[in-house]
This record gives C-alpha cells, sequence and structure tokens, in this order.
C-alpha cells in the first residue's frame, strides 16, 4: 500500500447511546464469546447499526451473521429501530434453513432484541438466544466487525439522498462484495459464499 500510495479508509465512529434499561435475570450469555463451530447454522450473530441519509435522517440495518462461515444471511433495512426489524433479518436467515432448532443466536441487550415479539418468534422457530453481558461489545465482535467494515468500505464513502438510495447500495455491498467476494482470514482466505458451499458438500 505504502509503494503504491495506498491509505485506508478511517472514520470516527459515530456512538449512539441507546437506553437498554434495566438488564432482566433470565438472559444468559450461552456463546460466552466462543465463535468456533462446527458447520454451519449452529451459531448465528446478530445486531442493528445506524446508517445516516439526507432526507430521512438515521435509518437502520439489522443483520444477521453464520459464524461458520461468516456469511451475512439475513439481514433488514427500514427507517425505524424496531423489534419487527430485527425479527425480519432472523425471519430471511431462516429462509433457507430446513432445522432451525438449537440454532445459538447472539444479539445484545438492546430494545428490540428483549421485546416480547421477538423473543416469541425464535421460540416459534427452536432458536435458542444468547446474550451480551451489559456494556461487553466483544462478546458480539463479529457481528460488530461486519458492520465497521461495512461502514468503512461503503457507508462512509458516499452521501445518500434517501433511504431507497442506501437501500439498494447495501444489498450491492452484501450480495454482490462481501459475500461472494471478499476473502476472510477466519475461513481460511475463502469468501462467505465459498466456505458455505464447502460445508454444505461435506453435509451432502
Amino acid at each position: 500500500m505504502a509503494k503504491q500510495g495506498l491509505r485506508s479508509v478511517g472514520v470516527k465512529k459515530y456512538n449512539h447511546y441507546a437506553n437498554h434499561g434495566t438488564v432482566p435475570d433470565d438472559k444468559e450469555n450461552l456463546l460466552r464469546r466462543d465463535f468456533r463451530t462446527e458447520t454451519i447454522n449452529q451459531k448465528w450473530c446478530t445486531d442493528i447499526t445506524y446508517i445516516h441519509v439526507q432526507k430521512e435522517g438515521w435509518t437502520y440495518l439489522a443483520s444477521v451473521i453464520d459464524l461458520c462461515c461468516r456469511k451475512i444471511i439475513g439481514y433488514a433495512y427500514g427507517t425505524s429501530m424496531t423489534a419487527e426489524l430485527a425479527v425480519e433479518a432472523v425471519k430471511n436467515a431462516c429462509l433457507n434453513v430446513r432445522e432451525t432448532k438449537g440454532i445459538i443466536l447472539h444479539s445484545d441487550l438492546g430494545s428490540p432484541y428483549t421485546n416480547q415479539s421477538f423473543e416469541k418468534f425464535l421460540n416459534s422457530r427452536g432458536i435458542l438466544h444468547s446474550f451480551s453481558r451489559k456494556g461487553n461489545p466483544y462478546d458480539n465482535a463479529c457481528i460488530e466487525s461486519f458492520h465497521s467494515v461495512l461502514k468503512k468500505e461503503e457507508i462512509y464513502l458516499h452521501n445518500y439522498q434517501d433511504s431507497k438510495e442506501a437501500r439498494r447500495a447495501i444489498f450491492e455491498y452484501i450480495e454482490g462484495w462481501y459475500n461472494r467476494k471478499r476473502i476472510h482470514s477466519a475461513i481460511g482466505y475463502m469468501t462467505p459464499q465459498q466456505k458455505e458451499d464447502e460445508e454444505l458438500k461435506k453435509a451432502a
């Protein structure tokens, strides 16, 4: 990079301090920062990040990542940070999964993830809900890392006029670049799609 006069993009992170309220006594950290898996659809992580557009102001992206292949397997984008948005992302993650019972889904303690409607959906699919400890973002490091990369490589490089333009850019980044072309050292310098295909072949 130095020889070619290239510099990495670095932008100060926007910190939004949401009010998570009290921490429920029945929430458990099942993941315990153990991001290792034997195959796909064993451990997922999810989170919501903030994306600014000119007309609507702050918009929100909920994403779900599979820890085995590091693929974004479900996401939802909208103008409100709600439990419905969080549920939609997980629903999309479940579309191509025959059996979801026993999957661990890790999230933080934000209000969309402690909402009864979110818990109800997980229970209906047999998904086990794991929670980060309050004030410990590293408990959900993999999805935090994805959102950071998304912003550095796409969001911070553009000024979106509205949510429609941002939605299209997010779709193109995730489906056209991140999942299918961007290699990851954590999965042997493969793309998430290559890793997923490899795991599916093993299971066949």
